[in-house]
């Protein structure tokens, strides 16, 4: 059962009290990722991330790790392309210690000019290992591709360029329009006396200042298609295909997400069955639907030999036409909705999973469904939808079609 409580200063809080565990897991979400910012301070939301664990006027780095490794919990923190979240994971009797760091960080980070410069070399290391990952860097040419005229085409670690530029007056302007109260949601699920969470939280962060002027823009993404390569000498060529997909709270994700389990969702998918077990040209093929504010993909991926990249690719558009012209029968759709219902409920059975899941909701949509809800929307899915989201997704005109691969195989 969720609960919903917003502070004074418009902070919201939402709960998720499970009794029978012995953990509890809290998250400090905030509104801002890579898509709120431009070319000139892209990244700065994930090297804020990674300075909060930096140090603050009453711990040092070494000492934040200690705290939480002193009480065998685990704190961490992501940034994704909407929001950036800090979060732990402790036993049910140190609660009140967790929240009590993750707010010391939050408000009393030092930002460091030496530190920074220290974590800068960090984020170059982590940009070029992620350089030195084929897989990940065909994913991001995607983005940046289809997404050209819009923030959603930033990469999440920013580029050398932009990070050189950050400097503590450009992290102290972003955190004072983002990090914000009412830009806030602070999820907590687990094990805990509820009167005693609540004046926690608010002991810790009702001073916290609300923003009279924050305003999120949202717009409407803008697709590019087209074909777009990048050489890489390496072994294999790697392959995504992006059509436009469904935004983030539409209820037409769900039909979507039936029809991508049968595609390539799943290890019994059309493609992963075709052109890997039954032909072996590919190590690794799948595919999945990604939703944001304003936009929204359905992504397929393939590496493989680059003697096969055409015959793969050909491989993906049969399957993708005979999708188009003979849809799905009622026994794959039962089957698809079966198994996104066992993967729901079991992606479920941790207090992490709960936090975050309540978490991104609240966050992104102000609104929490219950597994019960989710489980109905599930069920809804007619055969009659499903021809729908995939006449409307899968457009073999508009798609982009981005390589990462040796260039003379590329020709």
């Amino acid at each position: 059962m969720y609960k919903r409580y917003t502070l004074d200063n418009g902070l919201r809080i939402v709960t998720e009290h499970i009794p029978f565990v012995k953990s509890i897991s809290i998250g400090v979400w905030i509104e801002t990722g890579s898509k709120h910012e431009t070319s000139e301070n892209n990244g700065i939301s994930h090297f804020i991330e990674h300075m909060l664990f930096k140090g603050t006027t009453t711990k040092t780095a070494k000492e934040i790790a200690e705290t939480i490794d002193g009480i065998g919990g685990q704190i961490n923190a992501f940034t994704s392309k909407e929001c950036t979240c800090y979060y732990t994971k402790v036993l049910d009797s140190h609660y009140e210690l967790a929240i009590d760091l993750l707010a010391d960080m939050l408000f009393n980070s030092k930002f460091d000019k030496d530190d920074m410069q220290k974590e800068k070399s960090v984020i170059y290391e982590e940009i070029s290992m992620y350089e030195d990952s084929p897989e990940d860097l065909v994913h991001d040419l995607l983005y940046q591709s289809i997404f050209k005229n819009s923030a959603l085409g930033l990469p999440i670690l920013g580029i050398n360029e932009s990070l050189n530029k950050i400097n503590r007056d450009s992290i102290i302007e972003h955190m004072n329009k983002y990090y914000v109260p009412n830009n806030a949601v602070i999820s907590v699920a687990g094990n805990f006396d509820e009167d005693n969470l609540l004046r926690t939280i608010e002991s810790k962060f009702g001073h916290w200042k609300e923003s009279k002027s924050l305003a999120l823009k949202e717009e409407t993404s803008k697709y590019n298609y087209g074909e777009f390569y990048k050489t890489k000498d390496i072994e294999q060529t790697h392959l995504c295909l992006g059509f436009k997909g469904i935004t983030l709270g539409e209820n037409k994700l769900y039909p979507l997400l039936v029809v991508n389990n049968i595609l390539g969702g799943s290890m019994s998918s059309r493609l992963f069955q075709n052109i890997r077990e039954e032909r072996g040209l590919v190590y690794s093929i799948y595919s999945y639907p990604s939703t944001y504010k304003g936009g929204g993909l359905l992504t397929i991926y393939a590496g493989m030999n680059p003697d096969l990249l055409e015959e793969v690719k050909r491989l993906i558009f049969n399957e993708l036409e005979e999708l188009r012209i003979s849809g799905l029968s009622a026994l794959e759709v039962n089957k698809s909705k079966e198994q996104l219902k066992g993967n729901y409920i079991l992606g479920l059975e941790s207090t992490s999973s709960r936090m975050t899941s309540i978490g991104k909701s609240e966050l992104l949509l102000k609104k929490i469904y219950s597994p019960k809800e989710i489980i109905e929307k599930i069920d809804a899915v007619k055969l009659e939808d499903t021809e729908k989201i995939i006449k409307e997704i899968i457009d073999l005109n508009k798609v982009t079609l981005t390589v990462v691969g040796k260039a003379d195989e590329r020709e």
